[in-house]
């Protein structure tokens, strides 16, 4: 088992654990920065909660903080926009960078990646209006899914199994104003898999009652399962753990990140998106699979933010990580 570096933690300076914003998943992240700041805390970490508005930004150029915890999931904190700003302040922070970040967030970037490096991923097409929708679903055939191409959470997803539902299902994704893209929708189970500072964590199986892990199945049903052993053949988890280390690496991610996957009938494993701020309470993905790994949460905080020094000019990761 991997063994973590500690550092002092007067090493890491002050921390601002970056959450909020003003995305759809808002509410979400602010979660996630509790839980961090509480895990810092916990380890003896300086560190304060700070929400990702104007006040952040003048704090940030005034060198108040040594080093920033991404926290913010969505839009203007997991896009590549915050990771830009950081870079030009020469302010290490944790996770993926600007590009692998930009390309992570946009479905149709990072599934147009995975295809030409020869990676599943299932057929899709982007539609700029209903006709297209309409269009697209004769050409890709039902049921199929209908995604915002840059939002999380499942928010604005449909999934169409009739053709009276293309229209309800193009109005809930374009009200998120941004890109639309309907993708083939792939029957069978679904499963995410973690890696940190290049570890791949145990796979987890996601099961739901409803037809597929929307947002509601994600944070109100209490019929949701999470299935860490996943139940998968060590053989079939290893070949789907092998797959989303290349499927991070396409895109450039490091640090940290979550890729979510659907396994179809056949036990072929197919690529749906990859996520470079996961949800980070002690009811997420990541920390579950990482207390299967042998680490409380407290420690995947710490591994996290030494991701951090992969974008610190002159100096190494502490952990060693080859892929940060």
């Amino acid at each position: 088992m991997n063994t973590l570096g500690r550092l002092s933690p007067t090493e890491y300076g002050h921390v601002a654990v970056c959450a909020g914003g003003d995305s759809a998943e808002r509410a979400v992240s602010l979660n996630s920065g509790a839980a961090v700041l509480q895990g810092l805390h916990a380890r003896g970490i300086s560190a304060e909660l700070v929400d990702l508005d104007q006040d952040f930004y003048p704090r940030a150029i005034a060198a108040e903080f040594d080093r920033v915890f991404i926290a913010i999931h969505g839009r203007g904190g997991e896009d590549g926009a915050l990771q830009g700003f950081l870079d030009l302040l020469k302010l290490p922070y944790t996770g993926s960078g600007l590009a692998a970040s930009v390309l992570a967030m946009n479905k149709q970037l990072s599934k147009s990646i995975w295809h030409l490096a020869g990676l599943a991923t299932p057929a899709w097409r982007q539609v700029n209006g209903r006709s297209e929708l309409h269009a697209a679903a004769n050409e890709l055939g039902l049921p199929l899914m209908v995604k915002p191409v840059s939002e999380g959470s499942s928010v604005g997803i449909s999934l169409v199994e009739e053709q009276s539902q293309l229209d309800d299902a193009w109005l809930l994704a374009d009200a998120c104003d941004q890109p639309v893209i309907t993708e083939q929708f792939i029957d069978g189970n679904e499963y995410t898999l973690a890696i940190v500072q290049g570890q791949p964590l145990p796979l987890i199986k996601i099961t739901t009652p409803n037809r597929f892990y929307d947002y509601q199945a994600k944070y109100a049903s209490e019929q949701t399962g999470y299935h860490c052993p996943s139940g998968l053949s060590e053989q079939s988890e290893l070949v789907i753990s092998n797959l989303a280390m290349q499927a991070f690496a396409a895109i450039g991610g490091s640090g940290w990140g979550r890729v979510d996957f659907m396994v179809d009938g056949q036990g072929k494993p197919w690529l749906v998106e990859a996520n470079t701020v996961p949800g980070l309470t002690d009811h997420s993905l990541v920390p579950m699979a990482a207390r299967a790994f042998g680490w409380q949460l407290e420690e995947l905080i710490e591994r996290i933010l030494q991701s951090s020094f992969s974008h610190q000019p002159n100096l190494i990761d502490p952990v060693g990580d080859a892929n940060g």
